[in-house]
């Protein structure tokens, strides 16, 4: 185990300051290199003491900031047009990219890692999406995944999209011969 400060809020380890205790990986390969830790020793405590009041200015200026976008973009739903078949499963799925694509779209810039997807979309209708603007504000964003812009609209509305059935060739082919039994 490797003794790290935490330079700012992680999810499920502490708050900005805290000495914490994590596995060589998960800091040599996330906390350290994200800037979310630094090593403890005793001139990087030093210096992190210096430095708190300023570190936690800027912490509270960006999680403000972080609030009123919240605010102004509290109810978002982003529509993702996707090919899918009969059942409404998808052919491919919808990633935590494309997601942040269509934010951008509905005015709200976000990069991929800051949409909270557990695992990818794969079939229609509505989800609900975590996006993290700050370690310490989060915002549910709606994702409508239709086939076309008009059946995204009818799922926003809480229609339940049912697909007709095409008739297959065998149907096709019985009307065809009642048809032509009935002119004779």
């Amino acid at each position: 185990m490797i003794e790290l400060i935490l330079m700012q809020r992680v999810e499920k380890l502490g708050q900005m300051g805290e000495l914490v205790k994590v596995r060589p990986g998960y800091a040599r390969n996330f906390l350290l290199p994200k800037g979310k830790a630094i090593r403890a020793n005793a001139e990087n405590l030093k210096r992190f003491e210096s430095q708190r009041a300023q570190l936690e200015a800027q912490n509270l200026k960006r999680r403000e900031e972080a609030e009123r976008i919240a605010e102004r973009v509290s109810g978002l739903t982003v529509t993702i047009i996707r090919q899918a078949g009969e059942s409404g499963s998808l052919y491919g799925s919808v990633s935590a990219r494309d997601i942040a694509d269509g934010c951008k779209e509905g005015g709200l810039t976000v990069s991929r890692t800051q949409v909270l997807l557990e695992q990818p979309i794969k079939t229609l209708g509505l989800t609900n999406v975590r996006v993290e603007l700050h370690p310490e504000v989060h915002i549910t964003v709606v994702v409508n995944v239709a086939r076309s812009l008009e059946e995204a609209e009818r799922q926003a509305r809480g229609e339940e999209i049912v697909r007709e059935e095409e008739p297959s060739l065998e149907d096709e082919l019985r009307a065809e011969i009642g048809a032509a039994m009935e002119e004779r």
